[in-house]
């Protein structure tokens, strides 16, 4: 991974036009964009990647974009495809699949919560076996 920094400026600007609250956040040598607390992109290799689920990646494959492949072995992630690079300089055109992306983070983040409550559900104390007479004289 590795974003030049023309790259990431001109990326930050153009989303900014089109979706509120952007930044962008430094990651494994890559940069991944926020709309507020929503995770929805990121920057590869000078390239744009949105965050995907069932409901938006056939339009993805229809514009014959692939998915983000971020491993040596050429394996691909398919939670993220890259955006066709003419849309960034369309605002009007970038708009709906900028909100598309951020929609999708949003079901994401807001799918999180319960199974990570259910992960951090605190276990149930158990009683700590008494000590019998003969251990508390050994103290």
């Amino acid at each position: 991974m590795s974003v030049s920094d023309s790259y990431r400026t001109f990326v930050l600007e153009q989303i900014a036009r089109v979706a509120p609250r952007i930044r962008g956040k430094s990651m494994f040598g890559g940069v991944g964009l926020y709309s507020g607390d929503h995770f929805f992109a990121l920057i590869d290799d000078d390239a744009l990647f949105f965050k995907v689920d069932d409901t938006t990646r056939p339009d993805f494959i229809a514009a014959r974009m692939k998915p983000w492949s971020p491993f040596e072995d050429g394996k691909e992630a398919t939670g993220y495809y890259e955006l066709p690079a003419e849309l960034l300089e369309d605002p009007d055109a970038m708009k709906p699949w900028v909100e598309k992306a951020i929609a999708v983070a949003a079901r994401k983040k807001a799918s999180k919560p319960a199974k990570e409550k259910k992960a951090l559900k605190p276990a149930k104390k158990t009683a700590k076996p008494k000590k019998s007479k003969s251990q508390a004289r050994k103290r």
